[in-house]
């Protein structure tokens, strides 16, 4: 038998829940996740990462870190932040604010340092203040719904900004997909980490939700038009998923750091070790990645000159150091007037030095493989470990060919933070599917 207060009662227990602690930091989660996917400015071709003086940036930004630092303080679990923190992460952000340093305009720079710690923060908020797996999969699947419903709806709605037109610098691009992004290639990159993360539902047991995601992530990507995106998405998948099927998840770390010293004597080998030059150039079908080898044979060149502290941030590609050069009639591409290297480890050693690269070394790639290898074996956490590590394993390598390490906002560096803090997470607490009530 029922009455009317206890109904009443109840209805009210209803609506407050949807406004529990643990609704509210799912909710915060969604927007952090989403909004440093979109940026402030979508569906703005090579706009969007140009923070530097625009004020929609200046007032976005500083609202997603008053945002971030109100949640970390509100929602995160006080055990957990110290647990992030690393000593090769610290020694790796000392090179990049000395970088910043080391410039003309050391203010201008050290405003780009502000908004990739402020990317980086609202990251480690994504990872830390969902209470448990559920909610972390609630961040997961409707951030990226909503991302592949702007992307699919820009088509149609705006098809001169989210597909690649013959306008610009880049006509070749004409027809590829970029959606809300400023470039295809970011676009078919953060589509690949959506598609671990359909993955990581799907082994959930959210079959729908993560066959969905997987599959509109994967058919978008195609469009993009990035080979290399599309033949590392399976490559990443089969190097973290198979060995743990088959009960040798040792193997994971074994091919990855084959998989990196492979690609790096492929890429940077061809062009600064004689006999992989040899080797390419008798057996690849394209030695030249495009045209990269040219840049990086030329940024290795000002490398050798200041190999210990580099040119600061920022400070080397487009200044007025390569402004202010001849360009020889012979070379293929004008490297004056390029954004990056197209390699991120080129890169931080042209910005920061060298010893630097191989604190980046040691802090992108070697830490995250132990902490791989120390997640315990508990489903949750293994789920949780492998959908990083695909990231991470997919952006280590995908970084041979593209720039993006501290890049302000670029979404591809930030799902990079993301696996390199998912991993340590993983490793250290236990992660339950859902909180108790």
């Amino acid at each position: 038998m029922s009455n009317t207060a206890s109904l009443k009662r109840t209805e009210r227990r209803s609506v407050f829940s949807v406004f529990s602690r643990s609704a509210v930091a799912t909710a915060i989660a969604t927007i952090l996740l989403t909004v440093v996917m979109i940026s402030f400015r979508p569906f703005q071709p090579m706009g969007a990462l140009s923070t530097g003086g625009d004020v929609v940036n200046q007032l976005g930004f500083g609202s997603l870190g008053i945002l971030s630092i109100f949640a970390l303080a509100s929602y995160a679990d006080r055990r957990v932040l110290p647990a992030l923190i690393s000593l090769p992460w610290l020694i790796m952000l000392g090179f990049f604010v000395l970088s910043a340093l080391n410039t003309p305009d050391p203010s201008g720079s050290l405003r780009a340092v502000a908004f990739t710690l402020i990317g980086m923060l609202a990251m480690t908020a994504v990872l830390v203040v969902p209470r448990d797996a559920d909610s972390f999969s609630t961040v997961i699947a409707t951030s990226g719904f909503i991302v592949l419903t702007l992307c699919y709806f820009g088509l149609a709605a705006f098809p001169n900004e989210a597909i690649h037109t013959t306008a610009g610098t880049e006509p070749q691009h004409a027809g590829l997909w970029r959606g809300v992004f400023t470039h295809k290639n970011i676009a078919g990159p953060i589509m690949a980490c959506l598609s671990f993360g359909g993955l990581y539902l799907f082994r959930r047991g959210w079959r729908i939700s993560g066959s969905l995601l997987f599959l509109m992530a994967m058919f978008f990507m195609v469009h993009t038009g990035s080979k290399t995106t599309a033949a590392l998405v399976p490559v990443s998948i089969l190097v973290v998923a198979l060995p743990g099927i088959c009960g040798v998840r040792i193997l994971t770390p074994i091919v990855f750091s084959l998989a990196l010293i492979v690609t790096a004597l492929a890429t940077l080998g061809s062009v600064f070790i004689e006999p992989m030059k040899e080797f390419a150039l008798a057996n690849f079908s394209d030695p030249t990645f495009t045209g990269r080898t040219t840049i990086w044979e030329f940024a290795g060149d000002f490398i050798a000159r200041r190999p210990w502290m580099g040119y600061g941030l920022e400070n080397f590609w487009g200044s007025p150091l390569l402004l202010s050069m001849p360009q020889p009639f012979d070379r293929p591409w004008d490297v004056r007037n390029i954004v990056h290297g197209h390699n991120g480890y080129l890169d931080i050693a042209v910005a920061m030095g060298i010893p630097a690269l191989l604190t980046a070394i040691v802090t992108f790639l070697i830490v995250p493989q132990r902490d791989f290898m120390s997640i315990p074996m508990r489903k949750e956490n293994v789920y949780l470990g492998d959908f990083f590590m695909m990231i991470l394993l997919f952006t280590a390598l995908n970084a041979f060919l593209e720039s993006f390490f501290f890049r302000r906002a670029d979404p591809v560096w930030l799902f990079f933070v993301f696996s390199i803090f998912g991993l340590r997470l993983a490793a250290r607490f236990p992660i339950k599917a859902r909180q108790p009530a």
